[in-house]
């Protein structure tokens, strides 16, 4: 249906093109006085159309992703594509990737905001204060950077919430319990993705936000629906972002949906932490919830003297959390289960390092995921074939920068094809298959050196919540691979699978994985 639209809109374009040949040449011709100016040439690339640019060769398929790969194989590991009034530059090698990354990392630290911004007060407030959008240079985007690195992601943090990530694995494992005695099915994506929630909404607030049965409370179901619907629509491509002059319309129908639900998480924010600010009593709170609570520690920093933060950078920082830290978590453990189904003798050899090293009855604990290699490398194989942001999130030139013997204009938006760098058979030895013994021997991390290998991003940029992310995904894969069987529900067989993925800016799979669990091994 997208692309009906997009062709749709293309035709348009294309009717009144005389009438901007004059400006699309008086652009082109600015474009190219500064990179004459620069002496280097721009990267190569396909041969732009007027107006349109190279908007046909990816969003023209059915696999944008794909398509970018393909074209990067025949231009080279540094390509430019012009996507209508936005010249975007493809790296897809580590070498370009390292020199652009590490050795210029400042002056490509800066962000394109997203049409997304626009479309209400909120929203452009929003990106003005975001950790995710606001520029790296911004003196308050070094002071939450800090604040999260001391507050929620440093070790000795993280050690002190780990309670939290149990208890809510706990009702995972409870949940998929009650499926395995009733013989049921279920959607193990979502599920996995009502634990990150109540994870992170424990870790902040202090309370569940999520739940496994959604006829059970309406007000849970109603906070996953706007999560849902917030991943669902800031992930997926706009054809606005390209075509300015088309924001008015809203082709693709998003507007109304995302600044609705964005609203809805900003008033629940905002009611939640004006009942602590007026709540008169901390000791209730403190029997509750026996491990360190984000909203209270911020709330302190706030009221003192030196804060440099507000109630709004606070809220701000918990709606980057949520929407930066659920879908991309969930579906990472989502494609690991997926491949874990579809290649059954790693399934197998996974659940015999876990018996092995805990025995029959024994307790995950996080402090055990680093004795087990070949977990750690499901994990790592994992991340290598589905990144959670194919490329990364994009960046943007904040000056003119010579990048591998070429000219990168500024205000280019900059993606990195960690995607493409993951099956690339230069690097890796049989890159479509799931293979996590290439991990078992190696000392390549995703913690920003290797940079063959950067899911998380590198440099000023890599995700700050990387700690968090790595924690919850060995814990949730686990646990669940330790307690229960696994077969795929309405007797498929693994090589039946549809492994294919939804492009966005995170990568689903196509077909939610069903499940079924079998004979529970501990309780």
């Amino acid at each position: 249906m997208e692309i009906l639209i997009i062709l749709f809109i293309i035709s348009f374009v294309s009717a009144i093109i005389p009438l901007f040949l004059f400006i699309s040449s008086f652009y082109n011709g600015i474009q190219s006085s500064k990179t004459y100016y620069s002496k280097l040439p721009l990267p190569p690339g396909p041969h732009p159309y007027p107006i349109i640019g190279n908007i046909l060769k990816l969003f023209g398929t059915n696999n944008p992703l794909e398509a970018i790969t393909h074209l990067s194989k025949t231009y080279g590991p540094i390509m430019t594509l012009k996507l209508a009034s936005i010249t975007t530059i493809v790296i897809s090698s580590p070498q370009i990737a390292k020199e652009a990354l590490h050795k210029n990392d400042a002056l490509f630290s800066g962000r394109k905001l997203p049409v997304i911004t626009t479309w209400s007060q909120s929203l452009e407030d929003f990106s003005k204060t975001s950790l995710v959008w606001m520029p790296a240079s911004a003196a308050k985007w070094r002071i939450l950077r800090r604040a999260c690195a001391t507050k929620i992601f440093s070790p000795q943090q993280l050690d002190s919430t780990q309670c939290i990530r149990k208890r809510k694995v706990q009702d995972l494992l409870n949940y998929v319990h009650e499926c395995c005695i009733k013989g049921e099915a279920f959607d193990i994506g979502e599920a996995i993705f009502t634990t990150i929630i109540n994870s992170m909404s424990n870790t902040l607030l202090s309370m569940d936000l999520a739940h496994y049965n959604y006829f059970d409370n309406n007000k849970f179901h109603e906070f996953k629906e706007i999560m849902i619907g917030l991943t669902k629509e800031t992930g997926r491509p706009s054809v606005s972002d390209f075509l300015p002059f088309l924001r008015l319309l809203d082709p693709q129908g998003t507007r109304s949906s995302t600044k609705i639900n964005f609203e809805k998480m900003l008033e629940f924010l905002n009611s939640v932490i004006e009942e602590r600010m007026h709540s008169s009593s901390d000791e209730s709170r403190m029997n509750f919830n026996e491990c360190n609570d984000v909203l209270d520690s911020f709330l302190d920093l706030i009221k003192q003297e030196s804060s440099e933060l507000n109630l709004n950078d606070v809220i701000y920082l918990f709606v980057d959390l949520f929407m930066a830290g659920i879908d991309t978590t969930s579906s990472t453990l989502e494609w690991a289960m997926a491949e874990l189904l579809h290649n059954p003798e790693k399934m197998f050899k996974v659940r015999a390092e876990l018996h092995q090293a805990l025995g029959k009855n024994g307790k995950i604990e996080e402090s055990n995921i680093s004795k087990l290699p070949y977990l750690n490398a499901i994990v790592k194989e994992t991340l290598r074939l589905h990144p959670p942001a194919p490329f990364l999130i994009p960046h943007k030139a904040i000056d003119y920068v010579e990048l591998g013997g070429f000219t990168v204009p500024k205000n280019a938006q900059i993606l990195v094809n960690v995607w493409s760098m993951g099956r690339d058979s230069s690097i890796w030895a049989n890159p479509n298959s799931f293979e996590p013994e290439r991990f078992l021997d190696s000392d390549i991390d995703f913690k920003g050196k290797n940079f063959e290998y950067i899911p998380f991003g590198v440099g000023r940029r890599i995700c700050p919540g990387l700690p968090f992310a790595s924690r919850s995904i060995h814990f949730i894969l686990a646990s669940l691979l330790y307690h229960f069987h696994w077969k795929l529900a309405d007797e498929m067989k693994p090589q039946d699978m549809d492994m294919n993925y939804t492009f966005g800016f995170t990568l689903h799979k196509t077909q939610p994985l069903r499940v079924l669990p079998q004979s529970l091994v501990v309780s």
